[in-house]
């Protein structure tokens, strides 16, 4: 099926249907909400910290990095529950290879800001 719509439209609709996204992910996902939460105070202490313009940007960007890919896990979830509730192989595999996306995410953040905030602080 082919998307006619260009331009400013098209800009506008995609916003809208990102908007629907992250409304989706707040209202059916505890963890999406309790990342979600954490990103908040993260992104707050990272403007708040004393720390470099490129230093802050790494913060910043790995907290939003845990997000992006809790959204893309979030939507594997629901894609395979669409299809069945019955157990399988593949769809067991599917998630359980989103929450190590997640797991990798978080790890990478969490070494992001260890890293960042022990050489400049020590």
């Amino acid at each position: 099926m082919a998307n006619d719509t260009t331009g400013l439209t098209r800009i506008v609709k995609a916003a809208g249907y990102s908007w629907k996204g992250f409304r989706a992910a707040w209202q059916n996902e505890a963890a999406f909400r309790q990342e979600g939460v954490a990103a908040v105070v993260a992104i707050i202490l990272a403007c708040w910290l004393d720390v470099d313009a490129i230093t802050r940007v790494l913060l910043i960007g790995s907290v939003l990095l845990v997000m992006i890919v809790e959204i893309i896990n979030s939507a594997i979830e629901a894609v395979v529950d669409r299809i069945g509730t019955e157990r399988h192989e593949l769809s067991g595999r599917a998630k359980d290879m989103g929450s190590a996306a997640v797991f990798l995410a978080i790890a990478i953040a969490l070494f992001t800001w260890v890293t960042l905030l022990w050489s400049h602080y020590r």
